[in-house]
């Protein structure tokens, strides 16, 4: 623990391994995660079958949150209609009842819809801790170069529990990696 402690505050984010095939990433993140590391994250151009498993990825609150929305959404929408038309400016038209709920149904849905829009969005966001403008995995020139081409690298972080700076740097080197970086903070 002291190890995770000194490099936090000395300037260390983590250690990144370069490869060059993404079934090394993914066997790579399977072998860190049955060792004991869970702060890790792996960074590939293009989606990668089996990656999130690996690195032990859980499900978070964005569905949660999108279905809290669009019930929300609807009600408000319902309850919107039905105070305009019965409470605010109740008229009537043809002697039709004040609450024709039928009539409240497209606006209802609309309301549903943007909710439920707006929520995944700023879920979203706050899911992936954005807007995030700096990330330190920019600091190491391979992953700038590389990363959103050609190129699968695994970061494992320095705040992880089980990072020691030499085991670490050891267990990387023995997945066989093109490299191994130090991420500065």
């Amino acid at each position: 623990m002291e190890s995770h402690t000194y490099f936090e505050h000395h300037g260390l984010y983590g250690l990144m391994a370069e490869f060059h095939h993404p079934e090394e990433l993914v066997a790579a993140a399977h072998r860190a995660f049955s060792a004991g590391y869970r702060k890790m994250e792996g960074y590939s151009p293009m989606p990668i079958e089996g990656l999130s498993d690996a690195l032990g990825f859980r499900r978070h609150f964005v569905s949660l949150a999108v279905l809290t929305g669009g019930i929300t959404g609807m009600f408000g929408g319902f309850m919107l209609m039905w105070w305009i038309t019965v409470i605010a400016y109740a008229h009537n038209v043809g002697g039709r009842p004040m609450n024709s709920w039928v009539s409240y149904i497209p606006p209802t849905f609309e309301c549903t819809v943007l909710l439920a829009a707006i929520t995944a969005v700023a879920g979203m966001f706050a899911m992936n801790g954005l807007p995030e403008p700096y990330h330190p995995v920019f600091n190491v020139a391979e992953f700038v170069e590389h990363g959103s081409r050609d190129r699968f690298f695994l970061v494992i972080e320095a705040a992880d529990p089980v990072f020691d700076l030499e085991k670490t740097r050891t267990f990387m080197n023995e997945l066989k990696p093109m490299g191994v970086f130090d991420v500065e903070k």
